[in-house]
């Protein structure tokens, strides 16, 4: 009995540190094409961020919270949502801002973090309606899909490109080759999420965590780093734009098109134990991030080590408290 789960614990352990490969070298890709995208198109890293990078780093939460839901665990699906979102602004910014000061102009910001907090509004409403059905799924897309064609069709270079290092131009050539290294970049990303995600929780189960808190917390974790590899690869290269706008974006496109698509494909019901602390942490740090980013405008180490900080805690609350109430 000791040597299957032994060798399951060692199998699960690999696929952790091979996902984990996979996310750096899955973000520094991602990167360099995003950058030679927005120089050569003149679309802003601010537009790239939220849309092509933040739709790219979410695939792994949509996998994960479909197939959960299809499995009869919505609970995992999404917990996984509301997690991601919180560790996508505590952790990832949070640990960016460790290595590079992020800051960014209210204007520039404005209109993604409103949509940022419509979503976020939405999910509230959804959550107490106590499931999300297919027609809520599709309003939920649809106000997406005109969200980012009003992005398309308003985004100029109003928003200057960040000083970027030069490897990139010397890597890529050519537009078509840019478009293959994002592709490649995007799958690495997935990929290597799908091989974390997979290890965490079988690892999880060894140990004898519930699945419910493993939604929330390692599955979450898992699915957010891709954002966190991505950032880190950005804040390296000094591209503001992309962090901020990969992080806004990813928390949008989590709700309006990981639940929405869940929800789609079959209604997705609203598990209790997350209409508690979880779903008021996803709110207030929402809303708490959006005001800081409008009045004070920079993120800067002291602050980003507060928000590792606070991170810990809650994914530490999860386990202390019962049920992670």
């Amino acid at each position: 009995m000791i040597l299957p789960n032994y060798d399951l614990f060692v199998l699960s352990a690999g696929a952790i540190l091979f996902g984990l490969f996979l996310l750096i070298k899955g973000g520094d890709w991602t990167i360099d094409a995003a950058v030679f995208i927005a120089e050569r198109t003149g679309l802003s890293p601010l537009f790239i961020g939220a849309t092509i990078i933040s739709f790219g780093t979410s695939v792994p939460e949509l996998f994960t919270s479909v197939n959960a839901n299809l499995q009869g665990f919505p609970g995992i699906a999404l917990g996984n949502v509301l997690g991601s979102n919180i560790a996508n602004i505590l952790l990832v910014l949070g640990a960016t801002a460790i290595v590079f000061q992020i800051e960014g102009k209210a204007k520039d910001l404005a209109k993604d973090l409103f949509m940022m907090l419509l979503a976020t509004a939405i999910l509230t409403y959804g959550m107490y309606q106590g499931v999300f059905s297919m027609l809520l799924g599709l309003v939920m897309f649809g106000i997406l899909v005109c969200f980012v064609f009003y992005q398309f069709k308003t985004d100029s270079l109003e928003i200057e490109i960040d000083d970027v290092d030069d490897d990139a131009d010397c890597a890529i050539s050519s537009m078509g080759m840019a478009l293959v290294i994002l592709l490649a970049g995007l799958c690495a990303l997935a990929l290597g999420a799908e091989m974390l995600v997979k290890g965490a929780v079988v690892t999880g189960t060894l140990i004898g965590v519930p699945e419910a808190i493993i939604g929330m917390t390692v599955v979450a974790f898992g699915t957010s780093l891709p954002e966190l590899s991505t950032c880190i690869a950005a804040a390296r290269k000094q591209s503001v734009g992309l962090i901020l706008g990969n992080i806004i974006g990813s928390n949008t496109f989590n709700i309006l098109s990981i639940v929405a698509l869940t929800a789609i494909i079959k209604p997705l019901d609203v598990t209790p134990v997350l209409m508690g602390m979880q779903l008021w942490a996803t709110v207030g740090i929402a809303v708490g991030f959006s005001i800081w980013m409008l009045v004070v405008g920079k993120i800067t180490k002291p602050v980003g080590i507060t928000m590792v900080t606070a991170y810990a805690a809650f994914m530490a609350l999860q386990y202390i408290l019962p049920n992670g109430a």
